[in-house]
């Protein structure tokens, strides 16, 4: 097969207050799985987004061949073969629409001449053969919304595919995947390369993965390229942290000791009315750090949600300091000094559309307040303190949280709680799409809020992270607790046996 190369010279962009990326070199072939790697803010996304015709502000050449081709919008990178799948699924799906309706939808937007009929039996047949060529099993005739996770990635890329696409673009993939739903993606990207010839290029910050998957990887920091390497046996994980942050780096952060008191908070017996949370009990010392931990799917997020009032509450109790909390909202959670960092931040947990000192104060408004007008000056004044104290990379607090790194954006959504001065602080999956560095500064935070005498709830997938910073374990599995942990006495072999369904044993 014919190869075809892809790349950049000298391509640099700014936006207000950033150079995102800074006279940038970049390449790939056809055939290649090569992963772009670096911390939140490192560029790799701006730089994605150029290749895909989303950031037609940049200056430099992209080349095709070593022949120039201007990228000023998505549908001219699409023509080029050039396909992107955001982490961010739902935002690319029609969930009111079927799978092939989703699969043919480029298709049918580019090549339309205005019809008002459709095939439905061609669209169908072709959509199933796009699928079928993929080894991918969903009904076509199913709705997205009805899917799940994984299978709307499935069909996002099938839709690539059937786009004649060269060239994709994977940002952040695994994320929200289980290991299982992983193993079958990284199945059809070997797929992709070996019988359709394709360029996979690889955004992650699961190091372990590049490894798995990847045969080269770039590596980004501050805008720019600072190391091309091949994936060997003998490449580390270490090693390509070092790189990307540009130090050494202690592969498990070290626990802080934290002086641990008396039982304030207690769940007995919780249980939502989707049956996802099944008959939960958990307590809180103050001053500890609790891992909720268990598999993608295991009921974790409903749980913290259900705690919050986000989800409806089916029975069972909540007390802090011997009183029951009536939690029917999360305004609800709030005034009794409840906090949730939910695991998706962009959608629940920032207003990204909002600038960063609006977003610190939201959760204690009232402070800034008086008769129904904000005070500009002192709400700016404690964004500036809060940004200063937690290591908030913005270049002013007027910045809009869309636009910062995904690290920051967290570290925005955390801020807002520390100023809330909440008892219980339910962190939900928290290091989720946040690099090595961010993920550093999160557990920081973290160890600050137990310092002051708070409890902290920390649900993960990640059992490495749950055994790096928790005092205690409750392990899920199918919306129930199998095991109540003490951390220091656990291991990562045994949390897993309970998260796919051990036996349960408590402490």
């Amino acid at each position: 097969m014919d190869k075809i190369t892809l790349g950049t010279r000298d391509v640099s962009i700014e936006f207000p207050g950033v150079k995102a990326l800074s006279n940038v070199n970049f390449e790939v072939t056809t055939g290649e799985i090569k992963a772009v790697v670096g911390a939140n803010g490192a560029g790799k996304s701006t730089l994605m987004k150029v290749l895909a015709g989303a950031n037609p502000g940049y200056t430099g050449e992209i080349y095709m061949n070593n022949e120039v081709v201007n990228l000023q919008e998505p549908a001219a990178a699409k023509k080029l073969g050039i396909q992107i799948v955001y982490q961010e699924v739902d935002t690319a799906l029609v969930p009111t629409l079927s799978v092939a309706e989703n699969v043919m939808l480029n298709d049918s937007v580019m090549n339309s001449k205005g019809s008002a009929f459709v095939n439905w039996q061609k669209m169908n047949r072709e959509a199933r053969e796009v699928l079928d060529r993929l080894h991918i099993k969903v009904d076509v005739r199913k709705l997205v919304g009805d899917l799940t996770l994984a299978q709307k990635q499935m069909v996002l890329i099938a839709r690539a595919i059937q786009s004649a696409c060269n060239f994709l673009i994977l940002d952040e993939p695994t994320a929200p995947l289980s290991d299982a739903e992983t193993d079958e993606l990284f199945k059809l990207v070997r797929h992709l390369q070996k019988t359709e010839n394709i360029a996979i290029i690889f955004i992650t910050h699961r190091i372990n993965e590049v490894l798995k998957i990847c045969e080269n990887y770039t590596v980004m920091r501050n805008g720019m390229i600072v190391d091309n390497s091949p994936v060997t046996p003998d490449t580390t994980t270490k090693e390509i942290v070092e790189k990307m942050l540009g130090r050494t780096f202690e592969e498990n952060f070290p626990k802080e000791q934290v002086q641990i008191g008396e039982k304030y908070f207690e769940v007995k017996n919780l249980r939502d009315s989707e049956g996802k949370v099944d008959d939960v009990s958990i307590y809180l010392k103050r001053g500890e750090i609790v891992g909720i931990a268990g598999l993608v799917g295991a009921g974790k997020s409903e749980f913290c949600k259900t705690l919050f009032g986000a989800y409806k509450k089916a029975g069972g109790t909540v007390t802090l300091n011997g009183r029951d909390l009536k939690i029917r909202n999360p305004s609800e959670a709030l005034k009794n000094r409840l906090a949730l960092v939910p695991e998706e931040r962009r959608k629940e947990g920032a207003l990204v559309n909002e600038n960063v000192s609006f977003n610190l104060a939201v959760a204690c408004i009232d402070k800034f307040c008086k008769l129904s007008i904000i005070n500009s000056s002192k709400m700016n004044n404690d964004a500036k303190s809060i940004v200063a104290d937690i290591g908030i990379k913005t270049p002013s607090i007027k910045q809009f949280v869309r636009n910062l790194s995904g690290g920051n954006q967290q570290k925005v959504v955390v801020g807002k709680w520390l100023a809330a001065d909440c008892d219980v602080y339910i962190f939900d999956e928290p290091t989720k799409g946040v690099d090595v560095g961010a993920k550093q500064d999160i557990f920081r935070l973290i160890y600050d809020i137990a310092k002051r005498g708070k409890g902290v709830i920390y649900a993960s997938c990640e059992n490495s992270e749950i055994l790096s910073i928790t005092d205690r374990v409750y392990v899920m599995y199918d919306g129930k607790i199998m095991a109540e942990l003490e951390t220091a006495k656990t291991t990562e072999d045994e949390i897993m046996n309970y998260a796919v369904g051990g036996k349960a044993v408590l402490v």
